[in-house]
């Protein structure tokens, strides 16, 4: 059972230092690292799951739960991608149940199935605290219970652990739990889309050809600039039609986000294959360089010949024109001048010393770069080092 007297405990300390509420305690009737898991569950919630945030009977699970939870951004996201008003949909890896509760804001019906029998308490409990109909919680492991079941839906969603026996990150499909690929065929057949949240570590060709002709689609998703989760959508009919890549930056991170004004970059492999880019001679005026799920998904060639931008270089991945274009998936910077990249020069052109270093087909890294130029981080200046053909380069810029 969820206490509902330590979380009213919890709420009342919840603007308290946690280690000072721990140390001072004096009432032993309260479990003090219980309520500090409250008090750092809804501080976690007021950046990652605003709707928990605002309701002050949510309980929160254990941090390491905490931290695999999909953010809300990417759990409302996935909702527009494949839930709807009356939609069936089973979460076969229910955790802290995020992407079911956005999942049924929509309308759909949700059967949440979790083998953790705390985290499936809690669950039970925050759908009653939200007043949430149409999500019904069971406590089993499930394989077993989508096996046993009889039930087809529209879309099973499937969040396999990335976690070894030792508690280390783990991304392939074969090192998770449970390994879809041992259940892909079965679960194929109690649906009529299976979604599977990945690892943004994932390895895109190798996972390709495990899911093979049922494979439909893979969405890559990115917030603020940041990889977040790579989806793989099958079905159990043969694919027709090339696979969709889809990639996109999620920016808007309010409950009330409007995801249908997103545009995904979309392509497949094919059309990637037969791209034919520019390649520029000297710096245009203003840079550019993809945000992240597109450096995942590497449409290299075809962002130069959709946008008609300039490509630096092969393996460089970064772009250049004279005019600025102000729609372009990613960052964009003005370049200020060519720098010579040692930190005697660095010191004249940035003699406060402060600057972002960013590294592309370079030979070191943008932390060994820093380090060499002798620059701290900070400001508003960046040092972008690359290769322009076969020249290695550095730009002073300023973003845009």
């Amino acid at each position: 059972m969820i206490d509902n007297s330590l979380i009213d405990y919890a709420v009342l300390h919840r603007n308290e230092d946690v280690a000072r509420l721990l140390l001072s305690a004096r009432d032993k009737s309260i479990d003090m690292s219980l309520v500090a898991q409250q008090i750092e569950g809804w501080r976690t919630a007021c950046e990652k799951w605003p709707t928990l945030s605002v309701c002050d009977r949510a309980w929160y699970p254990p941090r390491l739960n905490r931290e695999q939870s999909s953010s809300e951004i990417t759990a409302r996201y996935k909702a527009h991608l494949f839930a709807s008003r009356g939609s069936r949909m089973a979460d076969l890896t229910g955790g802290m149940g995020i992407d079911s509760l956005m999942a049924v804001a929509t309308g759909a019906t949700m059967d949440y199935v979790e083998c953790d029998a705390t985290l499936c308490k809690g669950m039970e409990h925050n759908l009653s605290v939200l007043g949430v109909e149409g999500c019904n919680a069971h406590c089993a492991e499930s394989m077993a219970w989508i096996a046993a079941s009889r039930c087809t839906y529209d879309t099973i969603y499937i969040d396999p652990a990335r976690r070894d026996a030792h508690g280390g990150r783990v991304s392939a499909f074969e090192q998770c739990t449970p390994n879809l690929l041992q259940h892909l065929d079965m679960l194929l057949t109690h649906c009529r889309e299976l979604v599977v949240k990945a690892s943004p570590m994932i390895d895109l060709a190798t996972a390709q050809q495990q899911l093979g002709h049922h494979l439909r689609a893979i969405h890559i998703v990115a917030v603020k600039g940041e990889c977040k989760e790579v989806l793989f959508v099958c079905s159990a009919s043969p694919a027709d039609e090339a696979t969709t890549i889809a990639c996109v930056d999620l920016r808007d991170s309010t409950p009330h986000a409007d995801f249908s004004l997103c545009q995904p970059f979309c392509f497949t492999q094919q059309e990637e294959a037969a791209a034919t880019p520019l390649y520029c001679q000297t710096m245009g005026r203003y840079l550019y360089e993809p945000h992240s799920a597109l450096m995942k998904g590497g449409p290299f060639n075809l962002i130069s010949e959709r946008y008609g931008l300039a490509k630096l270089a092969r393996n460089s991945h970064l772009y250049t024109s004279d005019r600025c274009l102000t729609e372009f998936p990613g960052r964009t910077f003005e370049v200020l001048q060519t720098v010579t990249l040692n930190a005697k020069n660095i010191r004249q052109v940035l003699p406060e010393g402060r600057a972002h270093v960013v590294s592309r087909n370079y030979p070191l890294s943008a932390e060994a770069l820093q380090q060499q130029l002798k620059l701290r981080e900070g400001g508003d200046r960046f040092v972008i080092a690359t290769t322009i053909g076969r020249q290695r380069q550095g730009f002073l810029c300023i973003k845009k």
